[in-house]
């Protein structure tokens, strides 16, 4: 079971950040579910603010992107009341904040990576996208969104 796992690497899953927009935290189409893009909030509260790597450092992000993956599991845990239906991770995309002459977004969005193969293993193989962006919603560090394929 996913929430053994998540037990085993001391991660909790926490309630899932409340929408800050016009939009739905989870949709579902066949056994496809998309995750709206999760920023790093923690009690409410954007935790992770500004450019890489002018305000956070790579290893400060890589934490962010991590707090991502973690509200993204939140969010598909509320709507199914369960990950244990995971068949695989599909893609993520990752959007760092950063300044125009940086370029290692792939070694902030890795952290999130790894994490869902920590948690998943080989289901947890994923496409990815990451980009660097002149800003992001909030003024958080990093977003991602998610593709989640489910058992039906």
């Amino acid at each position: 079971m996913i929430q053994d796992k998540l037990k085993e690497i001391n991660i909790i899953l926490p309630t899932p950040p409340s929408v800050v927009g016009s939009y739905i935290p989870v949709m579902t189409t066949g056994n496809l579910a998309f995750v709206s893009g999760q920023i790093p909030i923690k009690d409410g509260k954007v935790i992770f603010h500004g450019k890489v790597p002018t305000e956070q450092s790579i290893e400060s992000a890589q934490e962010a992107a991590r707090l991502c993956i973690i509200n993204g599991l939140s969010q598909l845990n509320a709507h199914f009341g369960t990950l244990d239906n995971i068949i695989k991770i599909i893609r993520i995309s990752g959007f760092v904040n950063s300044t125009s002459d940086f370029t290692e977004q792939p070694k902030i969005i890795n952290a999130a990576s790894d994490l869902l193969f920590k948690i998943f293993g080989d289901i947890g193989k994923h496409s990815r996208i990451a980009v660097g962006a002149t800003s992001l919603p909030l003024n958080s560090t990093v977003e991602i969104d998610m593709i989640v394929e489910v058992s039906s």
